[in-house]
């Protein structure tokens, strides 16, 4: 689209006054048509000059004064908490107030926040220009307090049934308490029975979980090729200037000697990089993380979210706080050593538009690129392989609530608003989310983009992570099973039965399967005849299928898992799995221990430690190109 006479203008004045040179302005003017944007947003697309220049000059072009809002901030007095999110997403905050006329501080000065302001303050009033910067750090320091507070507490004090903030319901701690009581009781009365119907009932769970995961993959397997190929067609021939604003959280702890690494895959991205949001997500006490954050001398489509200290310190809450200042009609959450492929934001978008209403955020694929680097980070690999190329897609085809993965969530902006976001208190927030959003009558679906992530390769870091993993599933399933009858109704019988032994079955397998392996190995090594009687005929039969037919499945659909991506090499290592679920299980009681005593702490995971560079185009030895 042409630019406008006033941008042709204001573009002939920044050249005038050396702020950008004539060939950078010819560029501008190009990116600025190509992508329907303003020319100012083109400009600071690019890493031409300090951002403050910009805006010097456009305070010039417009005759208005420039005022920083850091050393002059706004007048409390003229705030509303209640208008925070129209101030950061406008751009535009009232100032001062002089001789009864209001000075409104705006970083898009023009036409449209002429009338804009005129319309919510009245035609008494003057404006003055402030960096965008300026703009978004006033909000933050002016409402740090409310907005913190609405970013912890938001869904539990307007949904508290999916809060995970009460970690157990007197309803639900009644039914535990009578559950153990019935337990006990028949041990004490007829022990043989009681255990009997104990061992009987976890058999068929296990049975049942076994079954439903290979459904799963029999369901995912499927390539859905011509789907794919039509997406992708359809991503390609998206013209850049009716792409929508796109937001980004990256949310970030202690992780400054990623951002580098983080920023060129953020460039990396198929994407008009004016029509970006982009937010980097910080804790205000990561001083590191901050300072190495300005010195990177990032594009003026990069923002600080400085998130004020409070608790629980946990990456939903963060992604809250962030949540008030974002731009875009869709958003999407990376972690710091993230490297999405580069067609991925398009295809979203893409996606988005052929699929219904009702599907409200899209999980694309995640791996790794660091796989080959030892044995952990192989099984790791394959973990997520079967997951996220075969699981999650038989969940989406046969109609089951999806958890959502860490990251390369893409969501429908006001859907999220809606939904009051992230559960604070939920250390798998993503996962809850999920579940979540079918309960609210929406839809996960699933797009064939991936994003490759660093796998934890050492043992002590893998296990922080995973606990904290399967303490949030732990969460989530509390939370989820507090309705029954409500989830039911969302969500069908078959979709409460596949909540049920998905998040359930991951639980309760980490948790079992050392006593099944001890039981096993006392018959094995003792032939202790006692044992006979807690296994009868069925049971035993039910029992063996388990231990011989169930776990070599899932020894086998390890193997199958890396096939679609042609990472041969990694097959012979899923024949190792047993010890990889033996550390599952390690984290698993880790993470029972931890929901009783400290539910809501968030156990980082340290990432930046692999060998491999995230640069690497070949995740593992062998791979297909």
């Amino acid at each position: 689209m042409p630019l406008s006479p006033s941008d042709r203008a204001l573009g002939d004045l920044l050249v005038s006054r050396q702020i950008i040179t004539l060939a950078q302005l010819d560029d501008a003017v190009a990116l600025a048509e190509r992508w329907n944007v303003r020319l100012g947003d083109a400009i600071l697309s690019r890493n031409w000059m300090d951002p403050a220049a910009y805006y010097r000059g456009l305070a010039y072009y417009y005759e208005l004064p420039l005022v920083d809002l850091i050393k002059e901030p706004p007048n409390t007095e003229l705030l509303r908490v209640a208008d925070a999110d129209i101030y950061a997403r406008q751009l535009t905050i009232p100032w001062r107030r002089r001789d009864r006329r209001l000075t409104i501080a705006t970083a898009e000065p023009g036409p449209e926040t002429v009338q804009f302001a005129r319309q919510r303050w009245g035609a008494d009033i003057e404006f003055a220009v402030a960096s965008k910067f300026d703009v978004v750090w006033a909000v933050q320091t002016a409402f740090a307090d409310p907005l913190s507070q609405r970013a912890v507490f938001d869904l539990a004090d307007h949904d508290p049934e999916m809060s995970a903030r009460t970690v157990v319901t007197p309803q639900q701690a009644l039914v535990i308490y009578a559950l153990a009581t019935a337990f006990l009781g028949g041990l004490a009365t007829a022990p043989l029975a009681t255990l009997i119907v104990v061992n009987g009932f976890l058999s068929l769970f296990y049975l049942g979980n076994f079954i439903f995961r290979g459904a799963l993959v029999a369901a995912g397997g499927g390539r859905q090729t011509a789907r794919n190929y039509e997406i992708e067609i359809a991503a390609r021939n998206l013209r850049e200037e009716e792409l929508p604003v796109f937001t980004v959280l990256v949310p970030m702890y202690r992780e400054a000697a990623v951002l580098p690494r983080l920023a060129q895959s953020l460039r990396a991205l198929d994407y008009p990089l004016g029509k970006l949001d982009i937010k980097i997500v910080l804790e205000a006490g990561d001083t590191e993380t901050i300072e190495a954050a300005r010195r990177e001398g990032l594009e003026g489509v990069f923002e600080i979210i400085r998130v004020p200290p409070s608790q629980p310190q946990t990456k939903p809450k963060a992604c809250n706080f962030a949540l008030r200042f974002a731009r875009g009609q869709y958003l999407v959450i990376y972690d710091a050593e993230d490297r999405p492929e580069p067609d991925q934001l398009r295809k979203v978008v893409a996606t988005f538009r052929r699929l219904p209403p009702e599907v409200a955020c899209l999980q694309c694929r995640l791996n790794y690129y660091n796989a080959s680097e030892n044995w952990l980070s192989r099984l790791f690999t394959l973990d997520y392989s079967l997951w996220f190329d075969l699981v999650l897609p038989g969940l989406e085809r046969l109609g089951i609530p999806i958890p959502l993965g860490g990251t390369s969530n893409h969501f429908k902006i006001e859907v999220l608003r809606e939904l009051r976001a992230w559960d604070p208190f939920n250390v798998t927030e993503d996962a809850d989310l999920g579940i979540r959003l079918s309960e609210k009558g929406y839809r996960v679906s699933i797009v064939d983009s991936t994003t490759f992530e660093e796998a934890s390769c050492h043992t002590r870091n893998w296990i922080r992570q995973r606990s904290r993993w399967i303490k949030g599933y732990m969460q989530t399933l509390l939370v989820h099973t507090r309705r029954p009858l409500h989830l039911i109704g969302r969500t069908g019988v078959l979709g409460f039965l596949g909540f049920v032994f998905f998040i359930g079955g991951t639980v309760l397998s980490g948790l079992f399967n050392p006593v099944f392996w001890v039981l096993y190995l006392v018959w094995l090594a003792l032939a202790v005849a006692g044992f006979d009687t807690l296994f009868p005929q069925a049971l035993l039969l039910i029992s063996l299928a388990n231990l011989l037919l169930g776990n070599g499945a899932l020894v086998f659909l390890s193997m199958i898992a890396p096939l679609r991506r042609g990472w041969l090499s990694l097959i012979p290592f899923s024949l190792t799995a047993f010890f990889y679920w033996v550390l599952i299980s390690i984290a698993a009681y880790k993470a029972l221990w931890q929901l009783m005593r400290d539910p809501f702490y968030w156990e980082k995971t340290q990432h930046g430690v692999s060998r491999h560079p995230s640069a690497e185009t070949v995740p593992a030895e062998g791979a297909a190109p």
